[in-house]
């Protein structure tokens, strides 16, 4: 097949005008296009007033070659490449050794995929619930400030980004075309197929549910196993190698393989590797506040005429400002027409997130405003300090906010002025179980509050109505990301632990759904490559 790139459409053009762009790009009659399909589906909305679809194309034509070689492949024109996902390797028959993954969130859940597709049944352990009755416990802490340490926004069937977007975009290389086997599992298990082609694909909370739970049916049967409920409190280490782990209950699953994708808020886990002398390091995170404005503002700014757009849907922005202080501020997993939600998965603790539906036709959009920090920030040189710094910074939020898991909040234009906040104005705060106004100067390191007063002005600048007195700042947005990287070699494997291997966003390797399944996906290649040559 040939791939047509930048082919720019109206918003509104009728079915035909993909063919007829092709033939027209193309320079043929229609009897040589054989068939096409969108490989991706992008907008420019760089002048709101002239928004334009901007198309890749994939077109079967006949004599391929000779049309190749008339245009000789130019930037626009080239021939397709195969994107077909390949598994590197198959378990022998009789195969007894069962490798072990701790965690199923999106790491976790396609690093079990790709190694029971290969054959080589793995045990997958979920500290937490599986995702129906773990959506009732995080209910249980919105509606009724109800915490369960193991079954919440971050621990449980299908990870942290179930209560998210569900963005599926990301800006990893992947010559491996393993995206594009996730997106395709990910349609293959009740996703909208739409995901496979436009620029930006999300799924939303609620379908993300019925997902993961064919994703986790489909491992189980290729001779996987998943057990719920099952925390595990110790890795058995001996001659630096990996021998079994343990669990909360005192069982003890003997292992010489042990994926760690247990996410970026297994902090337990994180001081149990420490204490065996796995090889931690502190690792740069964010930490910042999450902000609220009316949808109808931000597509107003975004899309101008063509606002609501049914083809559009809710617009959503990336911010990025350089302040004085050295220090980079920027808007972090923005959620057109979405919600913010209670995140935190510890007693006495407040932290914020953001999370849409699939519809996104909520009344707010809501992004973290977020200051990057480095381990000179974290107060200490201890390898586990940048989560003592989390720590702290939600217990502070959790005092402001009264004690009971409402979130401390404050209008934008009283945090410029440095004044508390009293009530809310004309944008009402959609974090549940509810907001305690007050001064948010309190909630960060000054020198964070320093940055975000004043890249709030100048993202004004870019998106008018940003610093709209009425917008409603909340804290703390500190799980951005892992706060420490748990080493590894060029073989995925720990630095210094023989058959552990640190994967995805809580070993500090990815960052998103998307690229936490490609980092499993990688660990998995890795860890059947290393079964195989043990057996050969």
């Amino acid at each position: 097949m040939l791939r047509l790139a930048e082919i720019r459409l109206d918003l509104d053009h009728p079915p035909d005008a993909i063919e007829s762009a092709i033939l027209q790009t193309l320079q043929i009659p229609a009897d040589r296009l054989l068939g096409f399909r969108v490989r991706r589906r992008g907008y420019d909305a760089r002048k709101s007033s002239e928004i334009v679809f901007v198309y890749t194309l994939d077109a079967e034509v006949g004599d391929e070659a000779a049309l190749l070689e008339e245009f000789r492949p130019t930037r626009q024109i080239t021939r397709a490449p195969d994107e077909t996902y390949r598994y590197p390797v198959q378990a022998p028959a009789g195969i007894t050794s069962r490798p072990v993954v701790i965690g199923t969130g999106p790491c976790g859940l396609f690093a079990g995929l790709a190694l029971a597709r290969m054959g080589f049944k793995p045990v997958i352990l979920e500290r937490g619930k599986d995702v129906r009755e773990r959506t009732q416990d995080v209910w249980g802490l919105w509606r009724e400030r109800r915490l369960n340490p193991e079954s919440n926004v971050q621990f449980g069937e299908g990870g942290a980004g179930t209560f998210s977007d569900g963005k599926l975009h990301t800006g990893i290389k992947d010559r491996g075309h393993r995206i594009r086997k996730i997106l395709q599992d990910f349609v293959d298990c009740g996703a909208p197929e739409e995901i496979l082609f436009i620029s930006k694909p999300h799924i939303g909370t609620l379908r993300l549910v019925k997902v993961v739970e064919n994703l986790r049916h489909r491992i189980v049967e290729l001779g996987g196993e998943i057990r719920f409920a099952s925390r595990v409190t110790d890795i058995v280490i001996e001659n630096g190698a990996v021998q079994a782990v343990t669990l909360a209950h005192g069982e003890h699953i003997a292992t010489g393989h042990v994926i760690l994708a247990v996410g970026h808020s297994a902090r337990d886990t994180f001081e149990m590797l420490h204490r065996r002398g796995v090889h931690i390091e502190p690792k740069p995170f964010s930490i910042g506040l999450r902000v609220e404005h009316p949808q109808s503002m931000i597509d107003a700014c975004r899309l101008g005429p063509h606002t609501r757009h049914p083809a559009l849907g809710a617009a959503d922005y990336k911010l990025v400002h350089h302040c004085k202080n050295g220090r980079d501020v920027y808007s972090f997993c923005m959620c057109p027409g979405g919600q913010v939600v209670a995140a935190t998965s510890e007693t006495g603790r407040v932290v914020t997130n953001g999370m849409s539906h699939y519809s996104r036709n909520e009344r707010n959009a809501n992004a973290g405003i977020v200051v990057g920090i480095t381990p000179r920030d974290f107060g200490g040189d201890h390898p586990l300090a940048g989560m003592a710094l989390q720590k702290n910074l939600e217990e502070k939020a959790f005092q402001l906010g009264g004690g009971d898991y409402n979130a401390p909040a404050q209008l934008i234009g009283d945090f410029l002025a440095g004044r508390p906040s009293t009530a809310c104005g004309a944008v009402i705060p959609s974090y549940t179980p509810g907001v305690t106004w007050t001064d948010l100067s309190n909630t960060l390191p000054d020198y964070a509050i320093a940055a975000i007063r004043e890249a709030i002005p100048a993202f004004d600048k870019v998106l008018k109505g940003f610093a709209m007195n009425d917008a409603v700042l909340a804290g703390v947005e500190t799980r951005t990301s892992s706060p420490i990287r748990i080493g590894r070699d060029e073989n995925f494997e720990s630095m210094n632990t023989k058959g552990l291997y640190p994967a995805g966003e809580g070993a500090g390797y990815a960052g998103g759904i998307i690229s936490a399944g490609v980092d499993g996906m990688k660990v998995a290649e890795a860890v059947a490559k290393n079964l195989q040559c043990r057996l050969d």
